[in-house]
């Protein structure tokens, strides 16, 4: 099988993660950022993470991925039903602040979807109606870490052991990690002691790369 992703994207870290979580082998194909003919040729739009399967079939869609994966590789599926609605709720919550502190490091941290700057160049401008300009956003960047701390002292009692926020592997794993991953690229956010070891359990177990050493 073959995943076709952007190292930045949280969609496909989910997609990632299932892979790295199970030991099952996948080829990772980045794509570059303003690449539109890869992927509309295989899936009819621009988007990713996109999975070629062993039939050659592709199947876009982050949480299909996942469920297709778990379900059929692998051995006994891992992701049980647990959930918490208050987690989920923080997940909306560190969503309305994470993008503004995020995408204008993500042109600046060398990224292989990034590696030309037309790539640059469109990924800054399909931002332009959605946000503040990326140097408006960093300026932002005290007031909207603090907001994120905010958030971070209210899950991290949450969080029941570093494997699993739930205490079992669960689509809120899945969903969770992804958001915070993301967040370590943000050089002067503080991560508290249990999210930070969730953090870098979940990131060995599913054998998904952190941005510490890369944080702007």
């Amino acid at each position: 099988m073959k995943l076709y992703i952007y190292e930045h994207c949280p969609f496909c870290v989910r997609a990632r993660m299932i892979f790295g979580l199970k030991n099952i082998p996948v080829e990772q194909q980045v794509l570059l950022s303003d690449d539109s003919k890869s992927p509309i040729s295989m899936i009819g739009e621009k988007m990713v993470p996109i999975l070629q399967k062993d039939d050659g079939s592709f199947m876009p869609e982050s949480l299909d991925i996942v469920d297709y994966v778990d379900q059929n590789y692998g051995g006994k599926p891992i992701l049980t039903d647990v959930s918490s609605s208050e987690i989920a709720e923080l997940i909306k919550q560190l969503q309305q602040y994470d993008y503004r502190l995020e995408c204008p490091r993500y042109v600046k941290m060398n990224l292989l979807e990034f590696t030309t700057q037309s790539a640059i160049n469109d990924f800054v401008a399909s931002k332009a109606n959605k946000m503040p300009s990326f140097d408006d956003c960093l300026a932002q960047s005290d007031i909207l870490i603090s907001e994120i701390n905010n958030i971070f002292n209210k899950l991290e009692s949450l969080i029941i052991c570093p494997n699993a926020c739930n205490g079992r592997l669960s689509l809120d794993d899945i969903l969770l990690f992804p958001i915070l991953r993301n967040l370590t690229c943000v050089k002067d956010l503080i991560f508290p002691t249990k999210i930070k070891a969730y953090l870098q359990t979940v990131a060995k177990q599913s054998k998904v790369d952190l941005f510490f050493d890369r944080a702007i």
